[in-house]
């Protein structure tokens, strides 16, 4: 399973979300189950999966799918297709 698999699938599960509401540049302003209870759940999840621990400042500005593939491309962590 591919990095951008492993984030869908938690994304999925996490959002409630239908697969075919997901998609890599999701905003979670688009996403009503996207709430601070979910970031919590999406650091959680990232640091189960990718190994990367969010800091508190880095969860809560997280404004999309897009914010957490280029916080974990920083650290080395590659979403290439």
């Amino acid at each position: 399973m591919t990095n951008r698999e492993k984030l869908r699938e938690l994304l999925l599960d996490i959002l409630l979300l239908d697969p075919s509401e997901f998609h890599f540049d999701l905003k979670r302003d688009e996403v009503e189950t996207w709430d601070s209870m979910s970031v919590v759940a999406i650091a959680v999840g990232v640091d189960e999966d990718f190994g990367y621990h969010f800091s508190p400042e880095e969860a809560m500005a997280i404004t999309g799918v897009a914010d957490i593939m280029s916080t974990l491309e920083s650290k080395g962590i590659s979403f290439a297709e």
